[in-house]
């Protein structure tokens, strides 16, 4: 991987997140998880390049983006859709994904998860983070629709603090 200036991404975030997907990941060297994510957002604010990430309580990666303070994203191009379609069908707390994903991970050096695979890995700093509230949601749809069991999702504004593309 070559390491890049987070304003040096030049893809297409809305195909690259709600198309192509992503693998979330986080915890350490010891224990950590991944789950794939097809809702977020890359951007900047507060005068960083930020994303914009969103976890399920119930998901098992959400302990983990809970506990530290960094996580990564981890972008793959068509090939690996399948990997990615185990690595968001089946929970990291029955499954070994890294092995039914066949999915090579590795470490940064601040020692976040990521994937060999990957095209583009964004390592992430926590600055922000809140769950929705149905009282905010403008459009009521959105919560009948995408939030019946009232499971809302924590909201992570983070730091894009290094980036990778394959070389």
């Amino acid at each position: 991987m070559r390491k890049i200036n987070p304003r040096e991404i030049d893809e297409n975030v809305i195909r690259l997140i709600g198309d192509e997907w992503m693998l979330v990941a986080a915890g350490d060297r010891e224990k950590f998880n991944m789950m794939t994510a097809s809702w977020g957002s890359m951007g900047f604010l507060w005068n960083k390049p930020v994303v914009m990430v969103f976890v399920r309580p119930q998901r098992y990666t959400f302990e983990f983006t809970e506990k530290g303070d960094s996580f990564t994203l981890s972008f793959f191009g068509e090939s690996y859709r399948k990997a990615l379609s185990v690595c968001g069908s089946v929970s990291g707390r029955d499954t070994d994904k890294v092995k039914e994903s066949g999915l090579t991970p590795y470490f940064t050096e601040a020692g976040n998860p990521a994937f060999e695979e990957a095209s583009l890995v964004l390592e992430c700093r926590k600055l922000y983070a809140d769950f929705l509230k149905e009282e905010a949601f403008a459009d009521t749809k959105i919560v009948d629709a995408q939030y019946g069991q009232k499971d809302f999702h924590k909201m992570y504004v983070a730091e894009i603090v290094n980036a990778w593309v394959k070389k």
